[in-house]
């Protein structure tokens, strides 16, 4: 666990300064309103496809370094709401994905954004930075199993979300982690294909588990990882996935929407990318 180690590491000195907050009595108020649903939104299918996509800005990656630092925030959201994605993740973590909470409110008033929920994509460890979540307009934030790999704090953590009404996509790799996130009550199970540790990808081992461990009644389960291609938007409708979500791919080169659109050409059933 070095890797995810050296990055909650990093995470020290937001935690120092949400303690601080708390502390002098500073800390950033809930946003007011109700927010969009996440869960909600992703049973619809994006446009052409069996699932729905939760398109992602994605500014580097420990994997891949800088991936695309020219494009706003503002840019790439407006053109995944034009080209159907039904959800929009944003990647917040700062020193290795160069990302920024900041990124929620901008992306929430992009053009055509709109009603689209936004999932806050992070390493989240502490009850504060739940808090500091439901300061932004995001409708959801990320829990990974691996970093806390107790169903009861796992639990906790998601029922403050929700208090804040927020929704918790509870983030599993394999069986142990799918037997915690269920027995801590999640709803919204995200499977990565994506290794943490060692940073490599597996999609089969991915849609296998979903295949093994089908999912339950009032689950959504989401594909994340490796996704490039229509024809892995229905395999993963076929192995039980309601949605997937992509990031690199779309934003490694091009426009991102552009990349969005051309992913759902390809989903149609007996299409090929590209045709």
């Amino acid at each position: 666990m070095q890797r995810l180690e050296r990055i909650i590491e990093g995470k020290g000195e937001e935690l120092a300064e949400l303690r601080r907050l708390e502390r002098t009595g500073a800390f950033p108020p809930p946003l007011p309103g109700v927010r969009p649903d996440f869960a909600g939104a992703l049973a619809m299918p994006s446009p052409g496809a069996d699932v729905a996509v939760i398109a992602e800005y994605k500014r580097a990656s420990p994997s891949r370094g800088v991936i695309r630092s020219d494009l706003s925030v503002e840019d790439v959201c407006a053109g995944y709401a034009r080209a159907g994605a039904r959800a929009i993740s944003v990647l917040t973590e700062e020193r290795h994905f160069r990302g920024s909470p900041d990124f929620l409110g901008r992306a929430a008033k992009a053009e055509g954004v709109g009603g689209v929920p936004l999932l806050r994509k992070d390493f989240l460890t502490d009850p504060l930075q739940v808090r500091a979540t439901a300061a932004t307009p995001a409708a959801a934030l990320l829990l990974i199993v691996r970093l806390t790999p107790d169903a009861g704090t796992l639990a906790s953590m998601r029922e403050l979300a929700e208090g804040f009404g927020m929704q918790a996509v509870v983030e599993v790799f394999d069986g142990e982690d799918l037997v915690l996130a269920r027995d801590s009550g999640a709803g919204i199970i995200q499977v990565n294909a994506r290794d943490l540790e060692t940073l490599s990808v597996d999609v089969g081992a991915c849609l296998a588990l979903a295949e093994r461990h089908p999912p339950g009644s009032g689950e959504t389960w989401i594909a994340a990882s490796g996704i490039t291609e229509g024809g892995d938007l229905r395999r993963a409708a076929d192995a039980g996935f309601r949605a997937v979500l992509v990031g690199t791919w779309l934003m490694e080169r091009g426009c991102p929407g552009d990349r969005l659109a051309e992913l759902l050409k390809g989903a149609g059933r007996g299409e090929r990318p590209g045709t």
